[in-house]
């Protein structure tokens, strides 16, 4: 344990309107929701917003969301949010627009890749304002990890293994230190304090040393659920890319017990796209890994197990039931299977396929 560690300081919320009433009631509004985590400033029009954003860049302050009206004397909203994001390329934009500037909003989105437009005015914060900063603020700090939450690796760069672990944080946009043993001082120093007892050796931020671990193991010291739990569900969803995962959110959302098992890392082929454009709901684009991100947060909002890395080796239809077999040797006994990937799995003792191409296979009598 580490004493008297230096506290990080609270990432800053910048609410920028020229408005008095406005900018007192979005004021209230974020300090009563996020004062207690995060500083929430304000700033009476563009110019103070401008002035604001470069002191917090000379003081090194994290700024994590900028809220800005647009119609603002002097330096317009617009022109606020691209200082912001000059400064601090990771911020997250709000634009707070009329009707009549919904143009200029689209505009922002091309132009600076705007997160999100608020037409004013809005009657309760509730619905308008606080779950898009709510969203906001979750994808900032999805990018936006303290320095010293980082799980360090030490290893070779000619181990699969390495490599293997490497792409598993990566992935899930953990955090992570890499030394290569045979080129860091560092990482030999590492590897001596542990004890050496095989590569790769991975530190996780709570100072635990795992040798030659593989990715399950490391998956689950990080807190990734892995294992189901003993009672069987209603449905279990073989994948965990967009289609299995919004197989999930649907299942769950209807009731039914869910388990969405993926044998890599939630968001499959998605999950590893650098932008995605095209994807319903997202006007100014989204990555991969954010949207994958954004999908199990959802999916565990229903309570949905999702178990990963978790391999599927195979499907018993024998029983009154289906059972989804896993690499570990245990299984999950469910009320209906859906195959949301690609990949093809070994054929299940006693197969009845349905006629659909979907993928889905079930017991119901015919």
């Amino acid at each position: 344990m580490i004493e008297n560690a230096p506290t990080a300081p609270r990432p800053v919320i910048l609410a920028a309107d020229a408005d008095p009433a406005v900018l007192s009631a979005v004021r209230g509004d974020l300090r009563s929701r996020y004062g207690r985590h995060y500083r929430v400033l304000t700033a009476s029009g563009g110019a103070e917003a401008v002035e604001t954003l470069n002191q917090l860049k000379l003081r090194g302050d994290p700024v994590a969301v900028v809220v800005s009206d647009q119609r603002m004397p002097e330096v317009t909203g617009t022109e606020v949010l691209a200082t912001a994001l000059e400064l601090f390329p990771d911020a997250r934009t709000v634009l707070l627009t009329a009707y009549a500037d919904t143009e200029v909003a689209i505009g922002a989105i091309n132009e600076l890749h705007l997160d999100y437009y608020i037409l004013k005015p809005w009657d309760r914060s509730e619905e308008r304002l606080f779950p898009v900063i709510d969203d906001l603020l979750g994808d900032w700090h999805a990018h936006n990890q303290p320095g010293y939450a980082v799980t360090r690796v030490v290893g070779s760069r000619w181990s699969a293994g390495t490599h293997e672990i490497r792409d598993f944080l990566q992935r899930n946009q953990i955090p992570m230190q890499w030394f290569d043993v045979d080129a860091s001082e560092e990482g030999r120093q590492l590897l001596a304090a542990a004890g050496d007892e095989g590569l790769p050796l991975v530190i996780t931020p709570n100072g635990s040393a795992l040798h030659a671990t593989g990715v399950a193991t490391l998956a689950a010291a990080l807190g990734h659920k892995t294992h189901a739990d003993a009672e069987p569900f209603d449905l279990a969803i073989v994948g965990a890319g967009p289609a299995g995962l919004a197989a999930a959110v649907y299942g769950a959302s209807a009731g039914l017990r869910t388990v969405c098992v993926e044998q890599l890392v939630p968001g499959g082929q998605a999950g590893q796209s650098s932008r995605i454009e095209n994807y319903l709901g997202f006007p100014a684009g989204i990555s991969g890994s954010d949207l994958a991100r954004r999908a199990v947060t959802q999916a565990r909002r229903f309570q949905v197990d999702v178990l990963a890395p978790t391999a599927t080796v195979g499907r018993d239809l024998s029983g009154p039931y289906p059972r989804m077999e896993l690499a570990d040797g245990s299984a999950i006994s469910c009320g209906a299977i859906i195959l949301g990937l690609r990949r093809r799995l070994p054929q299940p003792r006693r197969a009845r396929q349905c006629p659909w191409r979907a993928g889905a296979f079930s017991t119901a009598p015919r």
